[in-house]
């Protein structure tokens, strides 16, 4: 299975309507989200890119795991990250999503986050990947969000 990592900022009128801004940045802003917990099935290959959807797929079902954050106020920022580990024999693996008020509180909670999962499980995981963005507050609301997109799927 084929996972992207996309990201996206959005600043706008209404928090709503900055977090459909910051979904038309990551690509993802013309489907129905379900969010996933954090597991990444075997075989799994990641890659970080900005996500494209194919013709046709308006409105259909896309399967993310997805770190959003949202800032109101002048001279607030807006934090968001996924970090994922991989079995390197497998393609396995675990990610976590974390949202907070700077870069440095979303990296450690990535860091720590996905420290205890993988002593949790006792298997032996790569190295710590991450992708994280960011955007201040101005005037009107702003959001960042990361999210990993695993598949699309229809209606009928």
């Amino acid at each position: 299975m084929q996972i992207v990592i996309t990201s996206g900022t959005g600043s706008a009128p209404t928090p709503i309507s900055a977090f459909d801004h910051a979904l038309i940045g990551a690509g993802i802003a013309d489907y129905n989200l379900l969010l996933l917990s954090s597991v990444i099935p075997p075989g799994s290959v990641i890659e970080r890119r900005a996500f494209v959807a194919p013709p046709g797929q308006y409105g259909h079902r896309l399967f993310v795991v997805m770190a959003r954050q949202d800032a109101r106020i002048h001279g607030e920022s807006a934090w968001a990250g996924l970090g994922w580990v991989q079995a390197p024999a497998t393609g396995k693996g675990l990610l976590v999503e974390v949202r907070g008020t700077s870069r440095r509180v979303v990296e450690r909670g990535i860091e720590r986050s996905l420290a205890a999962m993988v002593a949790n499980r006792g298997e032996a995981y790569g190295p710590i990947q991450s992708e994280i963005v960011g955007i201040e507050c101005h005037a009107d609301p702003v959001c960042a969000l990361v999210a990993a997109v695993f598949a699309a799927q229809g209606w009928s």
